[in-house]
């Protein structure tokens, strides 16, 4: 498959991909992933291996759309969670003695 990153024309396959990564250890994922085989790699990290280029010099969005048509899984960037609504020390003396709250 032909596709555009950085600017610059790559002829992608499946099992080119695979053998590109094929003893690649996987980075912490903290954004964009994709699966590949087992793993899940981060899309800036793929993108470094297949392309050879600077990770600077690509978008992620790029290598994600990529990545999707050769029919890899790409997993978004979870969300925070939403912060536990703050607690003072008397509610949460209350909540292990078990007894109600005081207000």
């Amino acid at each position: 498959m032909r596709c555009v990153i950085a600017r610059f024309p790559f002829e992608l396959t499946r099992s080119g991909v695979l053998d590109s990564m094929k003893g690649v250890r996987p980075e912490e994922v903290s954004g964009d992933s994709v699966t590949i085989g087992r793993r899940a790699y981060p899309v800036k990290q793929v993108g470094e291996v297949i392309t050879r280029q600077d990770r600077r010099d690509f978008s992620a969005a790029e290598v994600v759309r990529a990545m999707t048509r050769l029919g890899f899984t790409c997993h978004s960037a979870p969300r925070p969670a939403a912060a536990a609504p703050a607690v003072s020390p008397l509610q949460h003396a209350s909540a292990m003695l078990g007894s109600p709250v005081a207000v």
